[in-house]
C-alpha cells in the first residue's frame, strides 16, 4: 500500500525558510519520479518541482532560484527546501507520486 506522509509545515515570515519532507513506503521509491505540488486557498492543484530516479530535478518558474527539491533513497524522504518564502507560496503541499498525494502540509507565509 503506498503511503506518502508530509511534514515540516508551518507559519514562516517572508523572508524565511522552510524544509518540507515526506516518508514514503508502499513502493520502490528510488525508481519513481516524485514531485511537489500545492494548492493555495481557493485555487486549483499547482505543480511546484519535480525530481526523476536520476536526480534531475525540475522546477516551476514561481519557486525557481528559491525552492530546491532532493531526495534520500536510503530513508526513502523526498524534501523540499523553501527559502526566500513569499506570501503567495502560501499553500498545503502535497507529495506526489504519479496521480497520489499524501495529506498534505500547510505553509503559511505572513507577517
Amino acid at each position: 500500500q503506498v503511503q506518502l506522509v508530509e511534514s515540516g509545515g508551518g507559519l514562516v515570515q517572508p523572508g524565511g525558510s522552510l524544509r518540507l519532507s515526506c516518508a514514503a513506503s508502499g513502493f520502490t521509491f528510488s525508481v519513481y519520479t516524485m514531485d511537489w505540488v500545492r494548492q493555495a486557498p481557493g485555487k486549483g492543484l499547482e505543480w511546484v518541482s519535480g525530481i526523476n530516479s536520476s536526480g534531475s530535478t525540475y522546477y516551476a518558474d514561481s519557486v525557481k532560484g528559491r525552492f530546491t527539491i532532493s531526495r534520500d533513497n536510503a530513508k526513502n524522504t523526498l524534501y523540499l527546501q523553501m527559502n526566500s518564502l513569499k506570501p503567495e507560496d502560501t499553500a498545503v503541499y502535497y507529495c506526489a507520486k504519479g496521480g497520489m498525494r499524501g495529506k498534505g502540509t500547510l505553509v503559511t507565509v505572513s507577517s
